[in-house]
């Protein structure tokens, strides 16, 4: 098989890193864009020869103008968008927040509304469903201190094991 021909069947897909912050009640940090319908966490895509850590990082800088050490990888997605092709999603632990530290925090005004932690069941509520899926699964590995979950379109598949 030529070079060209296997490349062909390669993916080449976009990715993207964020990281979840928790306040001492265990809700999750999610921002809400100017240029979306639904909320989200902090982060974006990663750049040419940036790593998703460091793209985590430098997103939330950017977004929340501040540079919290960022903790494990919590969860990998693979989500492929029919709109938007492949895409393999990272998230990070960005551990607790302490009001001082959020009290430091300046919103990108031309990408950001507001910001508001939030509980599991208003998760769901505010974003769309496969964001949602990916992040309650962050969280559950989190919580239960498991290696990083690999997760389909926000959810683990039936074929891998618990």
């Amino acid at each position: 098989m030529a070079a060209s021909e296997h490349e062909a069947k390669m993916a080449h897909p976009r990715m993207a890193a964020g990281a979840l912050f928790f306040d001492a009640d265990g809700r999750v940090l999610m921002v809400e864009p100017t240029y979306k319908d639904y909320w989200d966490i902090p982060g974006g895509y990663v750049e040419v020869g940036e790593s998703p850590l460091q793209a985590a990082a430098r997103e939330v800088e950017e977004e929340l103008g501040i540079t919290p050490p960022l903790g494990r990888l919590l969860a990998v997605d693979w989500a492929p968008n029919d709109a938007e092709g492949d895409k393999v999603l990272y998230l990070f632990d960005g551990g607790q927040l302490t009001p001082e530290a959020l009290a430091e925090a300046t919103l990108q005004a031309d990408e950001l509304k507001s910001i508001a932690f939030l509980g599991p069941d208003e998760v769901a509520e505010r974003t769309i469903p496969r964001l949602a899926r990916r992040i309650l699964a962050a969280i559950e590995a989190r919580s239960s201190r498991t290696a990083p979950i690999y997760l389909e379109h926000g959810q683990q598949p039936d074929n891998v094991a618990a």
